[in-house]
């Protein structure tokens, strides 16, 4: 069974057309000169569209809050 669609190929070969020509540009506004970010700005188009695209990997999570140590959490008084 295909995991894309063909409209999801359409979109990453048009997104790989204009990374070529210099007009993709990213959500922050900066040119794309990245093969592999071009490739995710086609797929993320495909699957706004409502494409057959899997959904995008997610990376395992950090904790990112700090730690804080016993003596510190302690009330001073």
């Amino acid at each position: 069974m295909a995991k894309y669609g063909k409209s999801a190929e359409k979109n990453v070969e048009s997104a790989m057309r204009r990374r070529k020509n210099g007009t993709l540009k990213s959500s922050s506004g900066q040119k794309v000169t990245s093969r592999k970010q071009a490739i995710a700005i086609g797929l993320s188009e495909a699957r706004e569209k409502g494409g057959k695209v899997p959904a995008p990997k997610r990376s395992a999570k950090r904790s990112g809050g700090r730690k804080t140590s016993t003596s510190r959490s302690r009330k001073r008084g």
